[in-house]
C-alpha cells in the first residue's frame, strides 16, 4: 500500500514547507505531482517555486508549459501524473482517487485553519480504512517531528 504522510503545518504555510519537501524528493531521484485547487493557485505556486531561495532550483512545469513527461515536478488541478511521478503532494485539502498508484503521498494541511484540520482528519480516516500506511508529522521549530 501507499505510504501517506500527513504534514501538520503549525509554523509556516504550505508555500514555505513545500519547497523543502520537493527538494528532498528530487534529491532522492523521484518525480512529484503537486495537486491543488484552482488555476490561480497553480500560477502562484509556479511563480513561488521559480523564485524559491532554498533549495535554489526546483525544475517544474504546468499544463500551460506542456511537455509533462519532461518535468520532474508537475503542478496541476487534475488527478493525474503525466510526468510519471511516484510521489504526490496534496495541498489545499485536495483529494486524489488514485492514492494507491503512488509510492508516497504528502498531505500538507494548515494547522491554524480548523476546517483544514477537520478535512485532514477525514482524509486520514479514509486512507486508514483503505489500508494505506499512515504517518503523522508535526512542524516544529527545528523541522518535523513524527507523531504517534
Amino acid at each position: 500500500m501507499t505510504e501517506i504522510g500527513f504534514y501538520h503545518l503549525t509554523r509556516t504555510g504550505p508555500d514555505q514547507a513545500l519547497p523543502q519537501l520537493l527538494g528532498r524528493t528530487l534529491a532522492a531521484g523521484q518525480r512529484a505531482v503537486v495537486l491543488c485547487r484552482g488555476e490561480e493557485r497553480i500560477a502562484a505556486l509556479d511563480t513561488m517555486l521559480w523564485q524559491c531561495g532554498e533549495p535554489d532550483w526546483l525544475p517544474h512545469g504546468t499544463a500551460a508549459d506542456g511537455d509533462a513527461e519532461l518535468q520532474p515536478i508537475w503542478l496541476t488541478t487534475e488527478d493525474a501524473a503525466p510526468n510519471g511521478a511516484r510521489f504526490l503532494f496534496l495541498l489545499d485539502s485536495a483529494r486524489s482517487a488514485r492514492l494507491g498508484t503512488f509510492d508516497r503521498v504528502f498531505d500538507l494541511f494548515d494547522g491554524n485553519d480548523e476546517s483544514a484540520v477537520i478535512a485532514a482528519r477525514e482524509r486520514w480516516t479514509e486512507a486508514k480504512r483503505a489500508g494505506h500506511t499512515l504517518a503523522y508529522w508535526q512542524q516544529t521549530a527545528g523541522g518535523w517531528e513524527k507523531g504517534a
